[in-house]
C-alpha cells in the first residue's frame, strides 16, 4: 500500500516537473522572439506594424568620420523621438560584409522587426534583405543602396547630383590651377565599386567632365576605383599617378574627404599641395581644415540630420501602419537586370568651398568654428578663424 502511494507521488511529481520544464522552454522561445526593448513577440515581423525594436547597421568607421560621429547619434536620437518607446540596436560592420550579415541575423533573432542598413557591400547585403523578408521584417537601405528588388525603402542623397557638384566645381575653377596652360591633366580617385554611391558619384562627375575630356581641355591620365574607400590605398594610387606623369597633374577628383586627406599627403611629398585642385565629399572637420589650409578646393555637404530624420519618420509610419506617401519624394531603380523601383527619400547636397563655409555648415551647426579652426589651422585662416 505504501509502495503504491509512493509510486503515485513520484508520477505526480514527474508530471508537475514536466509542466514546469515545458513552461520554461515556451517562455524562452517567447523571449527569443522579443526585442530587448519590448515584451511583444515579433517572430513574424508583421511587416513592421507595431514594431518598437529597430536594428541599425552602419558599414564602417575607418574611411569617414560621419558614420560614428554623425549618423549614429542622429539615428539613435531621432528614431525614439519619432516613435515613442522605440528601442534601437546599433551595430557597425567595420568594413566587413560578412560581419554585417552576422549582425543582421543577430538582430532578427533578438526580434528586431525593422532594419536600417547602410551596406558594407551593396550586393552582399541583398542576403540581409532576403532573410528579413522571410521573417516579415522590412528593410530601409540607408545612404547606400542595397541591390535587392525586395528592398522596402531607400533614404539617401541624390548620388549623381553629388558627383555632378564635384565635376561642375572642377569645370568652373580649373583655370586657377592651369598656370596659363590651355589643357590640364586629370586624375580620378573614385570610391569603392562595391558601394553603389561611388558609381553614382562617378557618373555625376563624368557628366560634367566628359565634354572637356572629349574636346582635349582635360586629359584623363589616371582613373581608379578604390577598394573599401581605403584612405592609405588612395595615397598609394595618387603616388602612382604622380610617378606615371612626372608630377604633371593639375586636377585630382577625389570622391570623399577621407581619401582627399591622403591624396594631399601624396601631393605634399612632391610640394604640390595647394597647386592641384582637389575635391572631396562628406563635409568632414578634416576636410574643412584642408580647405582652410588651401590644400583642398571643395567638399560636398550632405545634411545627415535630414537623412536620419527621414529614416526615423519612415520607421514611425511603418510601425503605425500609416501611409509613407508624404515622406517619399522619388524612386530609385536597383541597378540589376529587372531592377525594381524602390520608394525613396532623396535629399539635396550642397557644394562648399572657402567662400560659403560660414553660410552653410557653420550656420547649420553641422560643424563648429572651434572644430575647424583647431590646430594645425592658423588664426585668421580663410577669414574665418
Amino acid at each position: 500500500m505504501f509502495a503504491m502511494k509512493h509510486t503515485r507521488q513520484r508520477k505526480s511529481f514527474a508530471v508537475f516537473a514536466g509542466i514546469v520544464i515545458l513552461s520554461v522552454v515556451l517562455a524562452a522561445c517567447g523571449s527569443a522572439n522579443t526585442g530587448s526593448g519590448s515584451g511583444t513577440p515579433t517572430a513574424n515581423g508583421n511587416n513592421g506594424k507595431g514594431c518598437k525594436n529597430i536594428g541599425v547597421l552602419l558599414p564602417e568607421t575607418a574611411t569617414s568620420a560621419r558614420w560614428d560621429g554623425v549618423d549614429r547619434p542622429d539615428l539613435l536620437k531621432d528614431i525614439p523621438l519619432q516613435l515613442s518607446g522605440a528601442h534601437v540596436d546599433y551595430n557597425n560592420a567595420e568594413g566587413s560584409a560578412t560581419e554585417q550579415q552576422n549582425q543582421a541575423e543577430a538582430d532578427l533573432t533578438k526580434g528586431d522587426c525593422i532594419l536600417v542598413v547602410a551596406p558594407s557591400d551593396s550586393q552582399a547585403a541583398a542576403a540581409i534583405v532576403a532573410k528579413a523578408k522571410g521573417q516579415g521584417v522590412p528593410v530601409i537601405s540607408y545612404d547606400r543602396l542595397i541591390y535587392s528588388n525586395d528592398l522596402n525603402y531607400y533614404v539617401s542623397f541624390d548620388g549623381v547630383a553629388v558627383g555632378n557638384l564635384q565635376g561642375q566645381y572642377i569645370v568652373q575653377n580649373w583655370k586657377k590651377y592651369a598656370h596659363g596652360a590651355s589643357h590640364v591633366n586629370l586624375v580620378m580617385i573614385n570610391g569603392a565599386k562595391t558601394d553603389n554611391n561611388a558609381l553614382l558619384f562617378n557618373k555625376g562627375a563624368m557628366q560634367a567632365l566628359q565634354p572637356l575630356i572629349s574636346n582635349g581641355t582635360f586629359k584623363l591620365v589616371y582613373s581608379i576605383f578604390t577598394p573599401n574607400w581605403d584612405n592609405p590605398t588612395a595615397q598609394t594610387e595618387m603616388e602612382q599617378a604622380l610617378t606615371a606623369n612626372q608630377n604633371n597633374v593639375q586636377i585630382a577628383y577625389v570622391a570623399n574627404d577621407g581619401m582627399a586627406g591622403t591624396v594631399i599627403a601624396a601631393l605634399s611629398q612632391q610640394k604640390l599641395n595647394g597647386k592641384v585642385l582637389v575635391t572631396g565629399q562628406d563635409a568632414t572637420v578634416a576636410g574643412f581644415q584642408q580647405i582652410l589650409l588651401g590644400n583642398q578646393a571643395m567638399t560636398v555637404y550632405k545634411a545627415i540630420n535630414k537623412e536620419a530624420m527621414a529614416t526615423a519618420q519612415l520607421i514611425a509610419a511603418i510601425s503605425s501602419g500609416s501611409s509613407t506617401s508624404s515622406i517619399i519624394n522619388g524612386q530609385t531603380t536597383v541597378p540589376i537586370t529587372g531592377g525594381a523601383n524602390i520608394p525613396s527619400v532623396l535629399e539635396t547636397p550642397v557644394a562648399v568651398d572657402i567662400s560659403n563655409i560660414t553660410s552653410t555648415v557653420l550656420a547649420d551647426g553641422f560643424v563648429t568654428k572651434a572644430q575647424i579652426c583647431a590646430p594645425p589651422v592658423p588664426a585668421g585662416a580663410g577669414g574665418i578663424c
